[in-house]
């Protein structure tokens, strides 16, 4: 069974830094594209980041040139550093093995003065 962790979340100023973490079993890691979703409160959840299984990247517009996606397939990890943070990507996010239709918990991101 897929399971995905996410980690490194917490509360951090405007224009702070966080890098979450992911790490995923029950799939052949290197295999899978995984995505980096995030919801707000009252909001649908969103697409912001996603790495296919030859580290191409893509993004959504409002993240470009401040979040980067990464992985590990060594640590079945995908990461998510985050700089340069404004009060607008607060929010739960998660991580996904894309098509597979499972998410983990979540690690909450708050940017607050």
């Amino acid at each position: 069974q897929v399971q995905c962790v996410e980690s490194g979340g917490g509360q951090v100023q405007p224009g702070g830094s966080l890098r979450l973490s992911c790490v995923v079993s029950g799939i052949t890691f290197s295999r899978y594209a995984m995505d980096w979703y995030r919801q707000a409160p009252g909001k649908q959840r969103e697409l912001v980041a996603g790495i296919t299984s030859d580290s191409t990247t893509e993004y959504t517009n409002s993240v470009k040139g401040r979040f980067t996606i990464s992985r590990d397939n060594a640590k079945n990890t995908v990461y998510l550093q985050m700089n340069s943070l404004k009060p607008e990507d607060t929010a739960t996010y998660y991580c996904s093995a894309r098509y597979t239709g499972h998410w983990g918990q979540g690690t909450q991101v708050t940017v607050s003065s």
